[in-house]
Formats: structure tokens, C-alpha cells, sequence
């Protein structure tokens, strides 16, 4: 993985880049968990929130190290 992205002369790290993405992933599943009704089971939202976007991240980080080793 390349660990900086150059877009114009700035150098953006793919970290950000990969954050953003799946910021907007999580979004979407949040809406389709909380219309299905799933968060009438979890004992703690937020928390359940934030493990959701770290999965979402964690996950997409792991294909990107794969796709470019």
C-alpha cells in the first residue's frame, strides 16, 4: 500500500483517504440496521456504532494491503 496519495503537490495519507471512504459505508449500513430494527437489540448503540466503523475500516485496510503487496 502506498502510504501517501499525491493530489495536486499535497500529499494526503491513504489512511485519510480510507476513513472518509468508509465513513460514508457506515453510514449506510447504520441506516439499513436501524430500518431493519437491529438496534432494539444492542445493548449499547454507540458503542455498537463505533465497533461497526472500526470494523468497516479495519476491513477495508486489509483488502487494500492485500490488493497491493
Amino acid at each position: 500500500m502506498k502510504p501517501d496519495i499525491d493530489l495536486f503537490g499535497i500529499f494526503i495519507p491513504t489512511l485519510l483517504i480510507a476513513a472518509l471512504g468508509c465513513y460514508l459505508v457506515y453510514r449506510l449500513l447504520h441506516a439499513w440496521l436501524a430500518r431493519i430494527g437491529l438496534y432494539r437489540h444492542v445493548w449499547h448503540p454507540a458503542l455498537f456504532d463505533v465497533a461497526l466503523y472500526f470494523t468497516v475500516l479495519g476491513t477495508v485496510m486489509l483488502c487494500l494491503e492485500q490488493t497491493v503487496s
